[in-house]
């Protein structure tokens, strides 16, 4: 093949590339003809994507996409959810079944490079812990050399496990499910002498034992937890503005917008507060939505203080204090930034 042919059929390959991403990059265009959101959730987490009796969703991350939707149609019923284990997860996003995920998912460096995604924020910190029953008489999580530890598969909660128990020099047997009730299910029925996930999970999850009060959870937090949603890489509009409904419903809580008096903070003289709810700026049309984008969210869904109190504040049967995913100005580290 000569020079010139060559070059040829590398431009029309590398067009046919292009064009193809540029297809399957239009996310929100897909989801405006559509008309509603598709979310991968979990297959039922308690205070984070969980349903009820009658197929409801309800949770934090379940209330993010209901933002989402909320910002691109004014309604956030537009979303429907699919429940996905820790092992399909990543695929479903990566073959289009699902706009993002939403789910308890660690924001790590392999998966931010490795799987052709992105993490658009954090919208909980945790960190990983061990729940134990009462009766076992261990106070540490020192003390569980030799345990059977039930987890899921195809998670870093796995490997937190391994690293943990060799730098501590402990052995230990690991007991893994791909699907979240399965592993509380064996923990439950003695199957292994530890339960171990993200510490929300932990908590969530205990609600579902036969005798909640039969176990209590170690102080040990042995890793960092950043969970956020996550979006194809390749798609900057859509990547954005999943990104800044999360954002958005930080700086409401911060500038003190609720879902209660955003009508009146619409006649607010504080610039931020009008950038925010889109009655200046066209920061709306940047991210491919109406101007007061951030204005449907609020109203519809809140702001993260109310979200977090809605579905695991203290006033919850999870009663989780909001410790570090306060507000920065509260000693947290939830911090957006600005509009403008």
């Amino acid at each position: 093949m000569t020079n010139s042919v060559l070059t040829v059929a590398i431009g029309a390959a590398a067009a046919v590339a292009l064009g193809a991403t540029a297809a399957s990059a239009a996310t929100l265009d897909d989801v405006k003809a559509k008309g509603f959101v598709q979310c991968g959730v979990s297959q039922g987490l308690p205070g984070f994507s969980n349903p009820d009796a009658d197929g409801n969703w309800s949770g934090m991350d379940v209330d993010l996409c209901r933002g989402i939707a909320a910002a691109i149609f004014d309604d956030p019923e537009a979303v429907k959810f699919t429940p996905l284990s820790a092992k399909e997860r990543f695929t479903a996003l990566q073959s289009g079944e699902v706009d993002l995920l939403s789910r308890n998912t660690t924001w790590t460096m392999s998966r931010d490079t490795q799987l052709g995604l992105n993490f658009a924020g954090v919208n909980y910190y945790d960190g990983q812990g061990f729940m134990i029953r009462t009766d076992m008489n261990v106070n540490s999580a020192l003390e569980l050399s030799g345990a059977s530890i039930c987890t899921n598969t195809g998670t870093t909660t796995e490997l937190n496990v391994a690293d943990y128990f060799r730098a501590n020099d402990m052995d230990y047997e690991l007991v893994a499910f791909e699907k979240a009730d399965e592993v509380v299910a064996a923990y439950d029925s003695g199957r292994c002498d530890v339960y171990t996930t993200d510490q929300s999970g932990i908590y969530a999850q205990r609600l579902k034992l036969t005798d909640p009060g039969a176990h209590k959870v170690l102080p040990e937090v042995i890793s960092k937890e950043p969970l956020g949603p996550v979006v194809r890489q390749g798609d900057d509009e859509w990547f954005n503005l999943v990104k800044w409904t999360h954002f958005a419903m930080v700086n409401a809580e911060e500038l003190g917008v609720t879902s209660q008096n955003v009508d009146e903070m619409m006649e607010s003289d504080n610039p931020s507060i009008r950038r925010l709810l889109g009655v200046e700026g066209e920061f709306g049309t940047d991210i491919g939505v109406e101007n007061d984008w951030a204005y449907k969210i609020i109203k519809h869904v809140g702001n993260y203080g109310e979200v977090f109190a809605r579905n695991v504040g203290p006033d919850t049967p999870l009663n989780i204090a909001r410790g570090i995913n306060a507000l920065w100005t509260d000693g947290g580290l939830q911090y957006a930034p600005p509009i403008r």
